[in-house]
């Protein structure tokens, strides 16, 4: 028998690892492998800030691997392919088997098909296995066979399924090589930014780990998941998990976390409805990607191809800089480019602004926020922006159009999230800390605020963008897509 390699991608944990127990089961040598290829994601190659997320959990599985005696091969592969350089390894340490996890996006999928079928073709056994979703999407489809295009079916259809409970490998019998393949340092795939902008990162999330991550997610479940249906929307309070980018890189295992929230839910049935209810989502999200693959670049309901979208860069650019003149959409912008996240209430507030108020086209947020995000995944990316444009799978209606000021003040009434990223309105009073236009100058300058100065007057009144949103999209709007066959 030869040698088992593992190509670890987004699953960068040695835990709730299918491949991994699989290459440890098989009894051969096992090699852990990560190859650096962002070519291989097309036009959605990992954003600066996500790898930044991934630099440093790359270091933790390294760590981890080390601790049992293992390591981490690294190449970088980004001016050639996963292929070569998988079979340039198993040529070196005779390696008879591949193993990993899939992927659902449309370029991972390409490229894993043509790497299973070269390895096929030298005799090298090729194996994919899921630890990256509770059920992957060819075994999910509604009563006519067909990909569920509304949430609520597929939810309840999870909760008339058993997930399976998470793979447990014996890591103590994983066996090492006695020689190993040449593995370039994590430091040669340029991951972290030359140019140290990354502060706000590092003092945000401290250095991304599992250990980190499981902590958080315990307490979460002890303490915070029971009330996360009331507390999620509230940007100013410590009310999510935090686990998105976590999950994107595979630190958990989606069945890691269902488990751990089943079994608190069995007392407390509102995590159930609540963040149970979220990692369905998620798995929604990912359904859509893999069933329509176009999605990423071109909307889902056809006929928004012809949406009248407005190119203006001067309203790109406010909107990206947190310059629009909304407290809680310029907190939010703020708080991305500071920390790599933003709160998901805010994110839909933000964006509406952006598709709706100003009708710039949905992809110049989706790019943006794939660059700033350290949890930027496609799957969810690609719904989420296609969801407040109306053009994706259970869609907001059209005249779904947030008011940006009612919903500062109804889940920030205080401001307290707005202060924090917004410190020149510190001294705005909670009444008009989201229209601080509607203050006379004089109070204005009592709060040290002078608007059009040290903050900006909003970038069009929410009646004219909703006015102009309402016509624009009632034409496109009207017919949403269902579950019929």
């Amino acid at each position: 028998m030869g040698k088992s390699l593992v190509w670890f991608r987004h699953d960068l944990r040695l835990e709730d690892n299918a491949a991994l127990e699989a290459a440890v089961t098989r009894g051969a040598d096992v090699i852990p492998v990560f190859i650096w290829a962002p070519l291989e994601d097309g036009a959605w190659a990992p954003g600066a800030a996500s790898r930044w997320w991934l630099h440093h959990a790359l270091g933790d599985l390294r760590s981890s691997l080390r601790a049992r005696g293992s390591r981490l091969v690294i190449r970088d592969a980004s001016e050639g392919s996963s292929e070569d350089q998988l079979l340039e390894i198993a040529g070196v340490c005779g390696a008879d088997a591949i193993y990993w996890n899939s992927r659902q996006e449309p370029a991972a999928l390409a490229r894993d098909r043509g790497v299973m079928s070269a390895l096929l073709a030298r005799g090298i056994e090729a194996r994919s296995f899921n630890s990256g979703m509770l059920f992957e999407p060819p075994s999910i489809n509604n009563k006519a066979g067909k990909p569920f295009r509304v949430f609520t079916p597929l939810w309840r259809h999870y909760q008339t399924l058993e997930v399976p409970p998470p793979v447990k490998a014996d890591l103590d019998a994983m066996l090492t090589p006695a020689k190993w393949p040449r593995s370039d340092p994590l430091s040669s795939l340029g991951l972290l930014p030359t140019i140290p902008w990354d502060a706000g990162l590092a003092k945000h999330w401290g250095t991304p780990s599992r250990a980190g991550v499981l902590a958080r997610f315990e307490g979460f479940v002890k303490t915070q998941a029971s009330v996360y249906p009331s507390t999620r929307d509230f940007p100013g309070e410590d009310g999510t998990s935090l686990l998105s980018p976590a999950l994107h890189f595979g630190q958990i295992g989606p069945r890691e976390a269902w488990h751990a929230l089943a079994a608190a839910a069995r007392g407390a049935p509102a995590i159930e409805e609540g963040i149970m209810r979220q990692l369905v989502w998620r798995e929604f999200a990912h359904h859509l990607l893999h069933h329509f693959p176009r999605t990423p670049m071109a909307p889902l309901r056809p006929e928004f191809e012809l949406f009248p979208w407005r190119e203006d860069p001067e309203h790109l650019h406010k909107w990206r800089h947190g310059e629009t003149g909304y407290p809680i959409v310029d907190a939010g912008m703020r708080q991305l480019r500071q920390t790599g996240w933003m709160h998901n209430r805010v994110r839909m507030i933000a964006a509406s602004l952006l598709v709706k108020h100003l009708l710039g086209h949905w992809l110049g947020g989706a790019r943006w926020f794939w660059d700033n995000l350290v949890d930027a995944d496609l799957a969810n990316n690609t719904f989420g922006w296609q969801w407040v444009a109306g053009c994706g799978a259970d869609a907001a209606p059209y005249f779904r159009i947030f008011n940006p000021v009612a919903q500062g003040e109804r889940f920030d009434p205080e401001g307290r999230y707005v202060k924090q990223y917004l410190p020149e309105l510190e001294k705005i009073p909670p009444a008009f800390i989201h229209k601080p236009w509607e203050m006379g100058e004089l109070d204005l300058d009592c709060c040290g605020v002078t608007l059009g100065k040290n903050y900006p007057h909003p970038v069009i009144t929410h009646a004219e963008g909703r006015s102009r949103a309402l016509a624009a999209f009632k034409k496109f709007g009207t017919t949403p897509p269902d579950d019929r066959p």
